[in-house]
Protein backbone atom coordinates (compact mmCIF):
# COMPACT_ATOMS: atom_id res chain seq x y z
CA UNK A 1 0.00 0.00 0.00
CA UNK A 2 1.30 3.59 -0.84
CA UNK A 3 0.05 7.19 -0.43
CA UNK A 4 -0.16 8.56 -3.74
CA UNK A 5 0.45 12.94 -4.91
CA UNK A 6 -2.33 14.55 -6.16
CA UNK A 7 -1.35 18.01 -7.82
CA UNK A 8 -4.63 19.92 -8.39
CA UNK A 9 -3.51 22.05 -11.76
CA UNK A 10 -6.73 22.61 -13.98
CA UNK A 11 -7.57 26.34 -13.26
CA UNK A 12 -7.11 29.42 -16.14
CA UNK A 13 -5.28 31.31 -13.81
CA UNK A 14 -7.48 34.29 -14.47
CA UNK A 15 -5.61 36.63 -12.19
CA UNK A 16 -2.48 35.60 -12.99
CA UNK A 17 -3.44 36.27 -16.57
CA UNK A 18 -2.67 32.44 -17.99
CA UNK A 19 -2.37 29.05 -17.03
CA UNK A 20 -0.13 28.92 -13.65
CA UNK A 21 0.54 25.01 -14.25
CA UNK A 22 2.86 26.83 -17.35
CA UNK A 23 4.09 29.41 -15.29
CA UNK A 24 7.79 29.13 -14.68
CA UNK A 25 9.87 30.28 -11.72
CA UNK A 26 13.70 28.49 -10.93
CA UNK A 27 13.80 26.53 -13.96
CA UNK A 28 11.01 24.56 -13.93
CA UNK A 29 7.23 24.97 -14.58
CA UNK A 30 5.05 25.39 -11.45
CA UNK A 31 3.85 22.01 -12.35
CA UNK A 32 7.39 20.24 -12.84
CA UNK A 33 7.79 21.92 -9.50
CA UNK A 34 4.73 20.66 -7.43
CA UNK A 35 5.07 17.12 -8.79
CA UNK A 36 8.90 17.02 -7.92
CA UNK A 37 8.14 18.54 -4.90
CA UNK A 38 5.34 15.27 -4.20
CA UNK A 39 8.38 12.74 -5.13
CA UNK A 40 10.69 14.36 -2.82
CA UNK A 41 8.57 14.04 -0.45
CA UNK A 42 7.96 10.55 -0.59
CA UNK A 43 4.73 9.87 -3.73
CA UNK A 44 6.12 7.24 -6.02
CA UNK A 45 2.94 7.90 -7.89
CA UNK A 46 1.50 11.79 -8.68
CA UNK A 47 -1.62 12.62 -10.35
CA UNK A 48 -1.61 15.66 -11.97
CA UNK A 49 -5.58 17.09 -12.71
CA UNK A 50 -5.43 19.18 -15.82
CA UNK A 51 -7.53 21.31 -17.66
CA UNK A 52 -7.56 24.15 -20.33
CA UNK A 53 -3.86 24.02 -20.38
CA UNK A 54 -3.84 20.17 -20.48
CA UNK A 55 -2.34 19.19 -23.16
CA UNK A 56 0.68 21.91 -23.73
CA UNK A 57 1.55 21.68 -19.72
CA UNK A 58 1.52 17.45 -20.93
CA UNK A 59 3.43 18.20 -23.55
CA UNK A 60 6.32 20.92 -21.72
CA UNK A 61 6.41 18.68 -18.70
CA UNK A 62 9.82 17.37 -18.03
CA UNK A 63 8.95 15.38 -14.90
CA UNK A 64 6.94 12.21 -15.28
CA UNK A 65 3.11 11.87 -13.96
CA UNK A 66 0.18 9.82 -14.45
CA UNK A 67 -2.40 12.94 -16.28
CA UNK A 68 -5.96 13.57 -15.26
CA UNK A 69 -8.26 15.78 -17.65
CA UNK A 70 -11.15 17.70 -15.68
CA UNK A 71 -13.11 18.25 -18.25
CA UNK A 72 -15.58 20.62 -16.02
CA UNK A 73 -12.24 22.51 -15.00
CA UNK A 74 -14.06 25.92 -15.22
CA UNK A 75 -16.23 25.43 -12.15
CA UNK A 76 -13.52 25.43 -9.76
CA UNK A 77 -11.37 23.37 -7.34
CA UNK A 78 -13.89 20.54 -6.25
CA UNK A 79 -14.46 19.39 -9.84
CA UNK A 80 -10.43 18.70 -9.99
CA UNK A 81 -10.33 17.64 -6.82
CA UNK A 82 -13.24 14.90 -7.41
CA UNK A 83 -11.81 14.37 -10.98
CA UNK A 84 -8.43 13.56 -9.10
CA UNK A 85 -9.62 11.02 -6.31
CA UNK A 86 -11.91 9.27 -8.40
CA UNK A 87 -8.74 8.72 -10.67
CA UNK A 88 -6.99 7.38 -7.89
CA UNK A 89 -5.78 3.52 -7.73
CA UNK A 90 -7.44 1.29 -5.28
CA UNK A 91 -4.03 0.21 -4.14
CA UNK A 92 -3.24 3.58 -2.70
CA UNK A 93 -3.56 4.10 1.15
CA UNK A 94 -4.08 7.72 0.88
CA UNK A 95 -3.22 10.64 -0.94
CA UNK A 96 -1.16 14.27 -0.22
CA UNK A 97 -2.93 16.68 -2.16
CA UNK A 98 -0.98 19.78 -3.56
CA UNK A 99 -1.66 23.01 -5.66
CA UNK A 100 -0.46 23.71 -8.37
CA UNK A 101 0.59 27.48 -7.16
CA UNK A 102 2.67 26.70 -4.25
CA UNK A 103 6.32 26.34 -5.14
CA UNK A 104 7.98 27.00 -2.35
CA UNK A 105 6.13 23.92 -0.10
CA UNK A 106 9.04 21.55 0.96
CA UNK A 107 9.13 17.69 0.20
CA UNK A 108 9.79 17.87 4.24
CA UNK A 109 6.10 19.36 4.64
CA UNK A 110 5.16 16.23 2.18
CA UNK A 111 6.92 13.69 4.46
CA UNK A 112 5.73 14.75 7.74
CA UNK A 113 1.59 14.01 6.59
CA UNK A 114 2.70 11.16 5.48
CA UNK A 115 4.12 10.47 8.31
CA UNK A 116 1.56 11.40 10.59
CA UNK A 117 -1.24 9.67 7.97
CA UNK A 118 0.58 6.27 8.41
CA UNK A 119 0.68 6.37 12.31
CA UNK A 120 -2.95 6.57 11.68
CA UNK A 121 -3.91 10.18 11.39
CA UNK A 122 -7.09 10.48 8.24
CA UNK A 123 -6.95 14.00 7.80
CA UNK A 124 -2.85 15.16 8.13
CA UNK A 125 -3.10 18.42 7.65
CA UNK A 126 0.51 21.23 7.59
CA UNK A 127 -0.03 23.84 9.99
CA UNK A 128 2.67 27.24 9.71
CA UNK A 129 2.53 29.21 12.54
CA UNK A 130 -0.85 28.14 13.44
CA UNK A 131 -2.39 28.20 10.22
CA UNK A 132 -3.60 25.29 8.37
CA UNK A 133 -2.42 24.85 4.20
CA UNK A 134 -0.81 22.62 1.80
CA UNK A 135 0.13 20.02 1.93
CA UNK A 136 -3.27 17.88 3.57
CA UNK A 137 -3.06 13.80 3.17
CA UNK A 138 -6.50 12.12 3.06
CA UNK A 139 -6.95 8.62 4.26
CA UNK A 140 -8.51 6.59 1.12
CA UNK A 141 -11.38 5.71 3.29
CA UNK A 142 -12.09 9.45 3.80
CA UNK A 143 -12.23 10.31 -0.21
CA UNK A 144 -16.17 9.39 -1.27
CA UNK A 145 -17.04 11.89 1.19
CA UNK A 146 -14.62 14.66 0.27
CA UNK A 147 -15.67 14.33 -3.15
CA UNK A 148 -19.03 14.43 -2.27
CA UNK A 149 -18.39 17.66 -0.36
CA UNK A 150 -16.08 19.34 -3.22
CA UNK A 151 -17.58 21.60 -5.41
CA UNK A 152 -17.30 25.05 -7.13
CA UNK A 153 -13.73 26.35 -6.06
CA UNK A 154 -14.61 24.67 -2.51
CA UNK A 155 -12.33 21.32 -2.76
CA UNK A 156 -12.28 20.09 0.61
CA UNK A 157 -12.67 22.91 2.78
CA UNK A 158 -16.46 22.51 3.38
CA UNK A 159 -15.24 18.60 4.07
CA UNK A 160 -13.08 19.52 6.68
CA UNK A 161 -14.86 22.67 8.10
CA UNK A 162 -17.54 19.57 9.14
CA UNK A 163 -15.01 17.25 10.73
CA UNK A 164 -12.75 19.18 13.02
CA UNK A 165 -12.02 15.73 14.81
CA UNK A 166 -10.47 14.14 12.10
CA UNK A 167 -7.88 16.71 11.26
CA UNK A 168 -4.11 15.82 12.65
CA UNK A 169 -2.18 18.84 12.56
CA UNK A 170 1.25 18.58 11.31
CA UNK A 171 4.02 21.36 12.25
CA UNK A 172 6.12 22.57 9.25
CA UNK A 173 7.16 25.95 10.91
CA UNK A 174 9.69 26.79 8.99
CA UNK A 175 9.72 24.38 6.08
CA UNK A 176 9.54 26.82 2.87
CA UNK A 177 6.82 29.34 2.09
CA UNK A 178 3.22 27.80 1.93
CA UNK A 179 2.01 31.26 0.01
CA UNK A 180 -0.11 30.95 -3.25
CA UNK A 181 0.99 32.44 -6.50
CA UNK A 182 -2.11 34.39 -7.33
CA UNK A 183 -0.51 37.36 -9.54
CA UNK A 184 2.41 37.87 -11.33
CA UNK A 185 3.39 40.19 -8.59
CA UNK A 186 3.44 37.47 -6.25
CA UNK A 187 5.85 35.46 -8.24
CA UNK A 188 7.56 38.75 -8.16
CA UNK A 189 7.90 38.92 -4.50
CA UNK A 190 8.45 35.28 -4.35
CA UNK A 191 11.30 35.47 -6.63
CA UNK A 192 12.57 38.28 -4.56
CA UNK A 193 12.86 36.18 -1.52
Amino acid sequence: MSVAGLVLAAGAGTRFGRPKALVEYRGATLLDRAVTILREGGCETVYGVLGISAYAARARSATAFTPVYNPRWHTGMGSSLRAGLAALDREHEGVVVLLVDQPGISPVSVRRVREAHALGALVAMAVYNGRRGHPVCFDRGLWPEIAEAAHDDVGAREFLRAHPDLITEVACDGLGDPRDIDTPADLARLRRR
